[in-house]
């Protein structure tokens, strides 16, 4: 059975149903797939720029505190020791990168699992974007409201929609991605998946 989404046209009115390529959006989602790669997303989103001082970084500490013998205390050699308060820091997080790859065709399919999960959920809308580059964020915003997109909404556009992605980002709750350079940890957020037919066909091109 093909997969189906409701076809929104410029005026936010509904224009019926349109078939989605199976390939992309009617395939089985394959969750240890899905975790790998949004596990992925989010490590290679994180800086990697904590640091801790380690014992030979903190200031101070060059002379013995006191004398080796006769004091009746511990054998001590540098207030910077890890043990004395203000030492450094034993085994502490040091700057490292995060990140972690995968394949193309892995990358591929964990997008295909996730469009395919939005699809399966009824939440994927079609739009028949604006045309022009001097897209108003206004016009926009009536458009999703005729069409009764609220909330929590992602709009995948083609790269050549300059206008539909600077008014859409604008809007609060819409996050704008690019249908060649698609997010998993995106595509998973609850909410509307609203896909211009310029981006539709994109998708075709770049996953089909």
């Amino acid at each position: 059975m093909m997969p189906k989404a409701t076809q929104i046209d410029a005026q936010g009115k509904t224009a019926g149903e349109i078939e989605l390529p199976a390939s992309i959006f009617g395939i089985t989602a394959h969750r240890p797939l899905l975790h790998q790669a949004l596990v992925g997303e989010l490590a290679n989103a994180r800086a990697g720029t904590h640091a801790t001082k380690t014992r030979g970084l903190v200031r101070g500490g060059g002379r013995k505190p006191w004398r080796q013998k006769g004091t009746g205390r511990a054998r001590a050699g540098s207030r910077r020791s890890p043990i004395w308060a203000g030492g450094g820091i034993t085994f502490g997080p040091q700057p490292r990168d995060h990140g972690q790859r995968m394949s193309r065709m892995e990358r591929s399919l964990a997008v295909r699992a996730a469009l395919s999960a939005q699809a399966s959920a009824g939440k994927i809308v079609i739009v028949e974007s604006p045309a022009g580059d001097q897209v108003k964020t206004r016009t926009v915003a009536a458009l999703m409201r005729a069409a009764g997109i609220s909330g929590s909404t992602i709009v995948v556009a083609a790269d050549a929609e300059r206008g539909m992605v600077r008014a859409a980002a604008n809007i609060r709750d819409m996050r704008v991605m690019s249908a060649r350079r698609l997010s998993v940890r995106h595509l998973l957020v609850p909410g509307t998946l609203v896909i211009t037919k310029p981006a539709l066909a994109e998708l075709q091109e770049a996953l089909g």
